[in-house]
């Protein structure tokens, strides 16, 4: 759930720059087609471990709207938003440079729908599960509350507050990756839409 960020129209190409580690993505979709695409969120982790982070919301051109409900995000939430095509313009290049993390296999599948629909290949991304890190770095969670991202939020105690859940949300695949067998369990976030992990 990414409601609360502010709305990205037409000039979203203010994409982090730098040297990157790598970065995780996580997508809202705006119904069961996994190309409905309506919003991108992306966490950077820099050399030094900070993390910068992207979103933009996105015009999945439907009429269909299943899981405002789940995320907040409708037509009016859309409106004058960058279509699919020009928001993977800005991430193909940078993206392509680095490991990717997603959690599960929804996003990328995401990425493929969506670029079938244009009629063309999804980016050659280095896609990689942060779940399977999850499972390697904490055993212990197995047959207790799994490797979900509510689960390793929980595990990790990251922030709850609402200005903070898209760090919540990147921010456990990035600190598993990050971190690994180190298990930090807290972070900070600065004003400038920083993270730094510990």
């Amino acid at each position: 759930m990414l409601r609360f960020l502010t709305r990205r129209t037409a000039a979203c190409d203010d994409f982090p720059s730098g040297r990157f580690r790598f970065a995780a993505i996580y997508v809202e979709t705006a119904n069961n087609d996994h190309a409905s695409i309506c919003q991108i969120g992306v966490a950077c982790v820099l050399l030094d471990n900070s993390i910068e982070t992207w979103t933009t919301y996105v015009d999945p051109c439907t009429s269909t709207w299943a899981f405002t409900g789940l995320h907040g995000i409708d037509a009016s939430t859309v409106r004058g938003a960058p279509k699919f095509a020009q928001a993977l313009s800005i991430l193909e290049v940078p993206l392509g440079e680095i490991t990717v993390y997603q959690h599960s296999g929804f996003d990328r599948s995401a990425f493929r729908a969506a670029c079938t629909a244009l009629r063309r290949d999804e980016p050659i991304w280095d896609w990689q599960n942060s779940v399977t890190v999850a499972r390697r770095t904490w055993p212990e969670l197995k047959g207790n509350d799994g490797h979900g991202l509510s689960s390793l939020k929980k595990h990790l105690r990251l922030m709850r507050e609402p200005v903070k859940r898209l760090f919540s949300l990147l921010q456990a695949p990035s600190r598993s990756k990050t971190n690994g067998l180190q298990r930090a369990d807290r972070c900070e976030v600065t004003k400038k839409n920083k993270v730094v992990t510990r």
